[in-house]
């Protein structure tokens, strides 16, 4: 999947309205779209409870707190990438207690071409997630047809006194002669016997 094939949902949170505009202007609709603007860690909570947000970026320090908890929270409960931007005076304790937990961030005062490639580092890593995302849901499909399978071969076994390759063959046959997935025959043993 390009980037340019999927639009990003986007949370920013900042207490700085020229920040808000910034990112309006350096978030194109055409790959992000909504960006929701709030400014404070409670309007913020409020907005990931509505919705998931495939980004939040987060301009510390907000109106009502840092930020800190809200950006691990959001890193490791709702799956967003994070994006904290911080003060440089401190950003190495910041980033010592935040990048444990997947959470991105960069010291401010920063230019527009850092923040340019940081929003470029973030749809990086959505892609490389995306994919691992796809093959781990491969993955449990796979490993659900497979106790499906096994299930409906030991009912095979104890109802019909079938041996276990025999009740193998027997789905496998029964899948060939009707179009169907073994996983699909296993459902209809399984609701047989039950």
């Amino acid at each position: 999947m390009s980037l340019k094939e999927h639009s990003y949902s986007v949370l920013v949170v900042s207490a700085a309205d020229d920040f808000h505009n910034a990112m309006a202007t350096m978030l194109p609709k055409t790959s992000f779209q909504p960006i929701v603007k709030v400014s404070t860690v409670a309007a913020a909570q409020r907005a990931v409870a509505e919705r998931g947000f495939d980004f939040v970026i987060i301009n510390a320090p907000l109106k009502d707190d840092l930020g800190m908890r809200f950006a691990i929270d959001c890193s490791t409960a709702k799956n967003a990438l994070v994006l904290f931007l911080i003060r440089n005076e401190i950003h190495g304790d910041v980033y010592a207690k935040v990048a444990e937990h997947g959470v991105f961030t960069l010291p401010k005062p920063i230019s527009k071409q850092a923040m340019d490639n940081a929003i470029r580092w973030l749809l990086a890593a959505k892609l490389k997630l995306t994919g691992f995302e796809n093959k781990t849901t491969k993955i449990e499909d796979k490993m659900d047809e497979i106790r499906l399978v096994n299930k409906a071969k030991w009912l095979l076994i104890s109802n019909e006194n079938l041996l276990e390759p025999e009740a193998h063959r027997y789905l496998e046959k029964e899948a060939m002669n009707r179009c169907v997935t073994k996983k699909q025959v296993a459902e209809d043993i399984i609701r047989k016997y039950s």
